[in-house]
């Protein structure tokens, strides 16, 4: 069988596995859900010997150290699979929710209802446990999904999808409801997203290169998860010791994440006192610092910085540092480099606060606090399926109402036009 041919069989499997979906009431679903959790469990030692198998070969490759953090599943990263899935069990299914009902002077009844899209596939690169959440989400939105991994974690994404598909086939998973692509080729993304008529939406996860290239090919719909070039401004009226914070936790809690802070911004006025700590912290952690000008003046350690610094997402303990003279200064920068994704101010001034809030066009603004609670389970979401850049159907993080869309039902009594 050759490409085309393995991945539109693998399309119309989905298309019959969502019909089966949309007939599973939300306590069934709940029950395949611990069971697959269970099965996470009782596997972890095969699925963490999967990993070392693709943490040496990517160890061999020259991964960064941030790309295989990305990578590692251990205890605590299972357990928090695990975890995500039970959070997901307690969360309200959306599916058949009443958006909005109204009567028309005719009388006909019109319902707004939830519904699931159909058959979604997920284009991801690196982290292993996407395999787990989005297999998850899409499936307590009664969504087939087809899941496309790198070719980095093969081994590690089998295993997952294997735990997954078995533990909730003891218990009544649709046969096919979440199948994973075996093959690494990457014409097989070429063939997913041009599946008009059998695949509904498409999702890639990852770097700028790989959703350029499922955006240059794709025929359906696709939400793009674009590169999260996230910045922190510490205003002149900031609280410094909360701003320290901030700014430590934003860059080194985990860098190679996409809503880790790539850009500092400092307001002139208080640049003098707070950057010096600032870099005093953050090169103890690690980090390597590009300034601008100003910046450099008072920390002459720091690289000058370059035009590219501005756009760059380093997913590494790299920070562009530029100092500012107004709050206005601050909004254009991010307005021109920024990617729309996180952006926070430091402030104690609830002007500043609010202009920052309404001009600042990202999908989540943050007012003190650090941009790496942009993330499904810290929204309450439980896991995500990731992160939109986009403006329609979903922006910011993708939760159970996300995977869903919606139609009309309509209740007469013989009414006609």
């Amino acid at each position: 069988m050759n490409l085309h041919d393995e991945m539109t069989a693998m399309a119309d499997r989905a298309v019959t596995a969502s019909r089966a979906l949309a007939r599973l009431t939300s306590r069934k679903k709940n029950t395949i859900l611990e069971a697959m959790a269970e099965e996470l469990d009782q596997r972890r030692e095969a699925i963490k010997a999967a990993n070392q198998q693709d943490m040496e070969a990517g160890r061999q490759a020259g991964l960064s150290a941030a790309m295989l953090d990305r990578l590692l599943l251990n205890d605590a990263r299972i357990d928090s699979m695990i975890k995500g899935i039970r959070d997901v069990v307690v969360l309200k299914d959306p599916v058949g929710e009443k958006i909005s009902k109204w009567t028309r002077p005719n009388g006909l009844e019109i319902v707004k209802v939830r519904v699931p899209i159909g058959v979604i596939a997920i284009v991801y690169e690196s982290r292993p446990n996407v395999t787990c959440d989005s297999s998850v989400l899409c499936f307590k939105t009664s969504n087939a999904v087809i899941l496309r991994g790198g070719k980095e974690a093969m081994h590690s994404n089998a295993a997952i999808a294997a735990a997954l598909q078995e533990g909730g086939s003891k218990k009544g998973l649709p046969a096919h409801a979440v199948q994973l692509v075996a093959t690494t080729d990457r014409d097989a993304i070429r063939e997913l997203v041009q599946m008009v008529g059998k695949i509904d939406l498409a999702i890639p996860r990852g770097g700028e290169g790989l959703i350029h290239a499922v955006t240059e090919h794709a025929r359906i719909p696709v939400i793009k998860h674009y590169k999260g070039v996230c910045h922190v401004y510490v205003d002149d009226a900031a609280d410094l010791a909360m701003a320290l914070a901030i700014t430590e936790n934003a860059k080194c809690q985990r860098p190679g994440v996409c809503n880790a802070m790539e850009t500092l911004l400092v307001h002139e006025k208080i640049a003098g006192t707070f950057l010096p700590k600032m870099a005093e912290t953050l090169i103890a952690r690690g980090v390597e610092l590009r300034g601008d000008e100003r910046a450099r003046a008072l920390v002459p350690s720091m690289t000058p910085a370059t035009e590219a610094d501005w756009y760059a997402e380093y997913l590494d303990l790299i920070l562009a540092v530029r100092v500012v003279s107004s709050l206005d200064e601050a909004i254009a920068h991010i307005d021109t480099y920024g990617s729309h994704h996180s952006d926070a101010i430091v402030t104690e001034n609830e002007a500043h606060q609010k202009t920052f809030s309404q001009q600042v066009d990202s999908a989540a603004v943050y007012v003190n606090a650090s941009t790496r609670f942009t993330d499904g389970g810290e929204f309450g979401m439980g896991a995500e399926i990731g992160i939109s850049t986009d403006k329609l159907h979903a922006r910011g993080p993708m939760g159970l109402e996300e995977l869903t869309t919606y139609k009309y039902v309509i209740h007469g009594s013989g009414q006609v036009r």
